[in-house]
């Protein structure tokens, strides 16, 4: 059963993010808005949090969709990728480093088994190796990871009680939310590793053009064409629009077909993007366009001469005044 809202709570734009309450997804989402002004809503997992937009039930999700480290999030990318009713409208950057916390009383030798998202584990495996179990001459005794659906979730759960593992890595905000002791901080294979989350939306205006924008892409090949992969890059290519981010995904129709997920530098509005997509979809049979929205570090491309708006328009004017002459 859904709990009634007050009219003040169902007058404000309802956020949905994968929680629970401490995650870096929330810091990421206190980026962009926050308790006074909106409802934050946290979920279980990603594909709640971009249903629920998807649905009308909220109005933004922010979810994680890119980690330094381990690459794309595939629970993001695929969401995305399938149905339709989404579009991002913004991204954000989120400096990721983990403190290490158990209940009162553990110590550092007493971990054997450690939770946390896998994208976190991945962050920390070597610093786990090197420094635990601090004891142990016999490295068949290691700590293994026990996976959760987030940071977050692996603290509130071992908040609650004795659970199947003796610490958790999380953020410092879920340490003292969820009142845990802090046996290491500043834990991290890679000190200077950073998640990049999107703000999601239902279909609408766009973002204006800032000059330092991304617009994200899904596409799929056509299918047994020798050179398709070549003739797909090159609609971007040839008019001079960088790639920030290229992946191939599984569609999961049959074995071997493969969609790909794409960062271009630009916005829709951009001469040299609007002609990559008339290309694209020249040649390519699914081109999905997820949205037009500002990068977070706000830097502009570089543009190769001939491709700017100005050298398009001229071009075509220069065509369009041929038969008159």
């Amino acid at each position: 059963m859904t709990a009634a809202h007050s009219p003040e709570e169902s007058s404000r734009p309802r956020y949905t993010y994968l929680g629970p309450e401490g995650t870096f997804t929330e810091a990421a989402l206190l980026q962009v808005t926050g308790p006074e002004v909106a409802e934050l809503l946290p979920c279980t997992d990603v594909v709640t949090a971009l249903d629920q937009v998807r649905s009308g039930q909220a109005d933004r999700a922010v979810v994680p969709v890119e980690n330094s480290i381990e690459g794309g999030v595939n629970a993001t990318l695929d969401t995305l990728a399938t149905g339709t009713g989404l579009r991002i409208v913004g991204e954000m950057l989120v400096p990721v480093t983990f403190t290490l916390c158990a209940r009162r009383g553990t110590a550092l030798r007493d971990v054997r088994r450690i939770s946390t998202h896998p994208h976190a584990w991945a962050q920390c495996r070597r610093w786990v190796a090197e420094h635990l179990p601090a004891t142990a001459d016999d490295r068949s005794d290691a700590v293994v990871h026990v996976p959760a659906t987030s940071t977050a979730a692996a603290a509130a759960l071992l908040s609650e009680g004795p659970q199947p593992f003796e610490a958790v890595l999380c953020s410092h905000l879920s340490a003292v939310r969820y009142d845990l002791e802090v046996l290491a901080e500043n834990v991290a294979d890679n000190p200077g590793a950073i998640t990049r989350f999107i703000e999601v939306a239902a279909p609408g205006p766009l973002p204006e053009p800032t000059g330092a924008d991304k617009t994200t892409l899904t596409v799929h090949l056509p299918d047994n064409e020798a050179g398709a992969l070549l003739r797909m890059l090159e609609q971007f290519a040839t008019r001079g629009v960088n790639l920030a981010r290229i992946e191939s995904r599984p569609i999961g129709d049959s074995l071997g077909r493969y969609s790909f997920s794409i960062d271009a530098e630009g916005h829709l509005s951009d001469e040299r993007l609007r002609e990559a997509l008339i290309g694209l979809h020249r040649v390519c049979p699914v081109v999905n366009f997820l949205g037009s929205y500002p990068r977070a570090d706000g830097v502009p491309p570089h543009l190769r001469p001939g491709t700017a708006d100005a050298d398009f328009r001229a071009a075509r004017e220069w065509v369009a005044g041929l038969g008159s002459h």
